[in-house]
């Protein structure tokens, strides 16, 4: 009898980085069970996006799990009153979304527990990113440690891991990195504002540094811009 191949839940979002994070969690071995946020994001189409990839890439399952981030605001990816700021940030944007990635890791720590998983993915990058507090690896290494004292199985010796393997990647690698494993980009968004469609505004921080990578990394960019 074989080795059963492990399993892993990974966070996917319908982004560039997400789709990679995906498709380096499967290169790697592993059966991923697939989970994404509804968390009231005015970029809806990243949900379909997610969806589609999902598919493409034959998650064991996929999960969209709804939490309404929406009553607490705080972030222009929330609060429809405030505007998505265009060109470089100074400071940590508007459109950073309080303890989201806490959030998301908390759901996805749960399910990895149901599930018996001891691997969790997030796509999450230090380098060419937006200046989120929750992208750095000091705060994967800190959430890591809290899953392990927080459950059950923790405490019962079945440590968990929290893989980020692109936290310490240019975007432009990050796109390489894709590229080799054989995602598709085309079918991806990052746009703050996207359309359903997923046609881009091209103006926002995460369309300029999608830009900016896909030009460095020497790969055609694929989006489709408004």
């Amino acid at each position: 009898m074989g080795l059963e191949c492990p399993k892993a839940v990974v966070l996917v979002s319908g982004g560039l980085d997400s789709a990679t994070t995906m498709a380096f969690a499967q290169s790697q071995g592993f059966l991923c069970y697939a989970l994404s946020i509804d968390y009231g994001q005015r970029h809806i189409s990243e949900l379909l996006f997610a969806k589609a990839l999902c598919a493409r890439l034959k998650s064991v399952e996929h999960k969209v799990i709804k939490i309404d981030l929406t009553q607490l605001g705080g972030s222009s990816l929330t609060d429809l009153s405030q505007k998505i700021p265009t060109g470089e940030a100074i400071g940590i944007p508007s459109t950073y979304v309080p303890a989201r990635n806490t959030i998301m890791l908390s759901v996805a720590l749960g399910w990895a527990e149901v599930l018996r998983a001891r691997d969790v993915f997030i796509g999450a990058n230090a380098v060419d990113y937006s200046g989120y507090p929750d992208c750095r690896p000091e705060y994967i290494k800190a959430y890591e440690n809290l899953a392990n004292l927080a459950t059950k199985s923790g405490v019962e010796g079945s440590a968990f891991r929290i893989h980020a393997p692109l936290v310490d990647l240019k975007k432009s690698e990050i796109i390489k990195l894709g590229h080799k494993l054989g995602v598709d980009f085309s079918q991806t968004v990052s746009c703050y504002q996207a359309e359903p469609s997923g046609a881009a505004c091209g103006a926002c921080d995460s369309c300029r540094i999608r830009k900016e990578g896909f030009s460095v990394a020497g790969v055609e960019d694929p989006t489709v811009y408004i």
